[in-house]
């Protein structure tokens, strides 16, 4: 009785089980992926929230504060932090997500077809007339 099956591809045997098994784990870590963005997204719209509102508290309370380099850093904070956390989010996107960017390609792919298609069957149009 044979509890682990070959496949025979070609030249190449595949062992069903380890290939089931590296599915499920590359599965597992896309998972794992996934769930860190969504992390990384829930951590950036926290922060950026109590960076703004602690920003404009203390714009509110300009006249109190005496150290006006603290006003600097808090305007610095609310507009360059989302900015460049938000690029770096953007790039942790991409990477996490670019299987689903293929569907882009894919659509290049057709329209290219399509339009040769279209090119081919003016020109045979054209010839049938000559």
């Amino acid at each position: 009785m044979i509890t682990n099956p070959l496949i025979i591809v070609g030249t190449n045997y595949f062992d069903m089980e380890n290939y089931n098994q590296e599915k499920y784990i590359r599965a597992k870590n896309k998972v794992k992926q996934i769930k860190r963005f969504y992390t990384h997204l829930t951590v950036y719209i926290i922060i950026n929230l109590i960076i703004f509102i602690r920003g404009n508290i203390e714009i509110f309370l300009e006249n109190d504060v005496e150290n006006k380099n603290l006003l600097d850093w808090i305007d610095w904070n609310i507009f360059y932090t989302p900015v460049l956390w938000g690029i770096g989010l953007f790039f942790h996107g991409l990477f996490v997500f670019q299987n689903r960017f293929k569907g882009l390609k894919n659509w290049e792919d057709r329209k290219m077809k399509e339009f040769l298609e279209k090119e081919e069957e003016d020109l045979q149009y054209n010839n049938k007339w000559k």
